[in-house]
């Protein structure tokens, strides 16, 4: 009785915009969404040709997008134009102060000034022993 009433006056207060949903144990309401840039874009490219690489270009010039490029499908096509894609965005990425690097046999990842690019430090190759046994 009690509950009915109040569920009444609920549904009447509330505008058509924010529905409200009541049940037995709870109140649930549709929560407002707004509409925000976000700073960092992580984004995924296929490189099909190498006109593909223009978009992924615009993307690093912008400044805040870090590109995930599958380049297997050109790799199968033709590898002097992966080569010709890679060594672009290799220039385009230096000359904004950006980082590349492969991962897998068919990935790279292009990242804008801000962000760098984790590389594994390989260890020195360990001195070798000088022989002093040779003879003059």
């Amino acid at each position: 009785m009690v509950w009915d009433a109040f569920k009444k006056k609920i549904e009447s207060v509330m505008s058509s915009e924010s529905k409200v949903e009541l049940g037995e144990e709870y109140v649930e309401l549709e929560a407002e969404l707004k509409d925000q840039k976000a700073k960092v874009l992580i984004r995924p490219f296929t490189l099909n040709t190498y006109d593909d690489i223009k978009q992924i270009l615009a993307a690093i010039r912008e400044g805040h997008t870090i590109s995930i490029l599958n380049i297997a499908p050109l790799k199968e096509k033709d590898v002097s134009e992966l080569k010709r894609a890679i060594d672009k965005l290799k220039k385009t990425i230096e000359a904004n102060e950006g980082d590349i690097a492969g991962f897998g046999e068919n990935w790279l990842i292009a990242t804008p000034s801000f962000a760098k690019v984790w590389r594994q430090e390989t260890a020195a190759p360990a001195p070798q022993p000088i022989n002093d046994d040779l003879e003059d």
